[in-house]
């Protein structure tokens, strides 16, 4: 699990009735990756955001309601492509383990 908030990043001011947000960690051998992105692609593949994670791994987009797909990117680590459906009043965790290439 990630080193912060039990349960993901705080949302604290978000109201969450009116947003669909994913958010969740970049993990390696279950520990938090820095410095990693990770990009919200639509259900067509196309490229929408993309956002570095935290210092202690994090990252949050808010979407759309619909099926996206995450696309994890870090130095010396695979590729992860992870589907999501993101839903307006909902918060989607999503945590990403990476492998080493």
């Amino acid at each position: 699990m990630c080193a912060a908030t039990k349960g993901g990043l705080s949302l604290a001011g978000v109201d969450v009735t009116k947003e669909a947000v994913i958010q969740g960690c970049v993990l390696r051998g279950g520990n938090p990756v820095a410095g990693a992105y990770v990009r919200l692609l639509d259900s067509s593949g196309e490229f929408t955001a993309e956002v570095p994670t935290s210092a202690t791994g994090h990252f949050r987009f808010f979407a759309a309601d619909g099926s996206w797909t995450l696309r994890t990117l870090a130095p010396g680590a695979k590729t992860v492509d992870s589907p999501v459906v993101a839903a307006r009043g909902s918060v989607r965790e999503i945590d990403v383990d990476i492998e080493a290439v």
